[in-house]
């Protein structure tokens, strides 16, 4: 695995905690990709201390400096150790091509996160949680489905990545002539995008932005295209994924299994969200599972669904921390 360039300075889009430890860590999943994160920790720690630990990503198309490092410092100025990691392909992740998005893959990378911090000696490997954000709450629930040493998840402002892909918004295109249109335009794409040896990219947040753009387009372009969340290696502020990422998301849905989640989650999603209807679904479905005790939707009145990336007075951090303590410490 070739060598991580990381980047020494403090390049994210929210102000450094003084209450917390910050570094840069890297770890591999078991494709052998190398993954970029940054690792925050209580100041004040003693030694030999245990820690509980939580792993966060997202948004989908986000980087660790963006939404994903917030949430990572924020929970360990309340006694967790965090860390926020650049999924692959992506950010000062390892991965080739860039800018693959993969259901499986993106799974595999939260536990690979897993797996390093069960081997880091600061920290508890029996109270290990973590935190998805947008696309990544989906793959956060796809991951603790299929990982049990996952022992409390968090997902917020959630998107469903195979729903939204196959189906578009709202389930506007959920049909077979819908999806084989798109089949067929992606079947064309992946067979210019070999002749022409690269691949094209979807386009990030839509700028400058139409007349006529929804509200929820418009919220996007508040966060990754103003100083509020811009930053050169996110996606959606730039050039956005590679078009034909969407093929594995359409054939592979992602929340098959997350009736069989054992252990606890916690859904949180804005009351104006366009999303809400993918956490409301998902909590339907964790309703009629194995385990439906420890599963709980937090709705937020008055949010949208880029809210609960970066606004620390609407985003429920004392709810969040009063999950992982009552579940991880």
């Amino acid at each position: 695995m070739a060598k991580l360039e990381l980047t020494p300075i403090w390049d994210k889009v929210f102000p450094q905690s003084d209450k917390v430890e910050h570094s840069k860590v890297t770890f591999h999943n078991r494709y052998g990709i190398e993954l970029a994160a940054d690792l925050y920790k209580p100041k004040g720690t003693a030694d030999g201390t245990k820690l509980p630990a939580i792993a966060v990503s997202g948004p989908f198309g986000a980087v660790k400096e963006q939404s994903s490092g917030l949430y990572a410092q924020a929970m360990a100025e309340r006694g967790f150790l965090t860390i926020a990691f650049d999924p692959s392909f992506t950010g000062e992740s390892g991965g080739s091509p860039r800018y693959v998005a993969s259901p499986d893959i993106n799974t595999e990378d939260f536990s690979a996160a897993v797996d390093y911090l069960s081997n880091r000696e600061d920290v508890d490997p029996e109270h290990i949680g973590i935190i998805g954000i947008c696309g990544w709450g989906g793959m956060a629930l796809n991951a603790a489905a299929n990982d049990p040493r996952i022992k409390a998840t968090v997902a917020s402002t959630m998107y469903d990545m195979s729903r939204v892909s196959a189906n578009n918004y709202f389930d506007a295109d959920d049909s077979a002539d819908a999806r084989n249109k798109l089949r067929a335009q992606l079947a064309a794409q992946r067979t210019a995008d070999y002749a022409a040896g690269d691949y094209v990219r979807a386009g990030g947040v839509v700028d400058p932005l139409p007349d006529d753009a929804p509200q929820f387009v418009k919220d996007y372009h508040a966060y990754y295209k103003t100083p509020r969340g811009y930053h050169a290696r996110s996606l959606n502020s730039n050039d956005g994924w590679n078009t034909t990422s969407t093929l594995s998301f359409i054939n592979m849905p992602l929340l098959s299994y997350i009736d069989e989640i054992e252990a606890p989650v916690l859904l949180i999603h804005g009351e104006k969200a366009h999303s809400r209807y993918f956490s409301e679904d998902a909590y339907k479905k964790l309703e009629q599972g194995i385990n439906p005790a420890n599963k709980e939707l937090m709705i937020i009145p008055g949010a949208n669904h880029t809210d609960l990336y970066d606004q620390v007075d609407i985003i429920p951090f004392d709810a969040i921390d009063g999950f992982f303590t009552k579940y991880l410490k």
